[in-house]
């Protein structure tokens, strides 16, 4: 496995907000159709992606929103040849782990559904960058319930943003749960970064 360097994010004329919202809705059934690397490029884009160099205190602002801008949230996308970070800066996929691990980023007990789909987005936190956050030092950024709330949110923030854009592009987009312990072993994640949830995405279909 290599880097990918995905191509700039590219206006495709995509729908309007309003007619994407109106498309959007969870489709479990889902072609094993690749997904052209334009395409998953602007996906990761709108999801997490760098849309101001500058941004809240001082440090890059993303498409997504997060507590006091530490950007807690890491999105790693699960393909046939294996698992890959995406890094927002260079806008590039860092190669994680080799080989299909596609099955273990959906919940024990859903089946073999949406199994052949080409990419499943696996959100991790990282709960050292609340604590240690460039921008405001709120006391409960060091409270883990209050760090519940904050990763939880984000993480929704980033999920919308990945479910309307694919919904603008004729994709669906299913968040669901996934193996925690088996991706955060494969991940080889630290202690303070933990597994959350994982969302499928590709065509809507019959899987081939």
């Amino acid at each position: 496995m290599k880097p990918i360097k995905l191509p700039s994010p590219k206006d495709t004329g995509t729908k309007t907000v309003m007619q994407a919202l109106r498309k959007r809705r969870t489709v479990r059934e889902i072609s094993g159709k690749k997904l052209p690397l334009q395409l998953l490029s602007n996906l990761l884009w709108a999801a997490f992606g760098v849309n101001r160099k500058k941004g809240p205190f001082g440090i890059s602002g993303r498409t997504a929103g997060s507590a006091s801008n530490s950007q807690e949230i890491d999105l790693y996308v699960a393909m046939p040849e294996g698992i890959y970070l995406y890094e927002a800066g260079p806008h590039r996929l860092t190669p994680i782990v080799a080989g299909d691990l596609r099955s273990l980023a959906i919940g024990r007990g859903q089946g073999s559904i949406g199994t052949n789909a080409p990419a499943r987005f696996i959100y991790v936190v990282d709960l050292d960058k609340l604590v240690h956050s460039h921008g405001y030092q709120e006391p409960g950024l060091k409270d883990p319930e209050v760090q519940r709330s904050y990763y939880y949110v984000d993480t929704g923030w980033i999920a919308g943003n990945l479910a309307v854009f694919a919904a603008s592009q004729g994709l669906t987009a299913w968040f669901h749960n996934c193996q925690k312990e088996a991706l955060a072993e494969k991940l080889k994640l630290r202690s303070p970064q933990r597994v959350l949830f994982a969302q499928t995405v590709g065509w809507p279909g019959q899987e081939k």
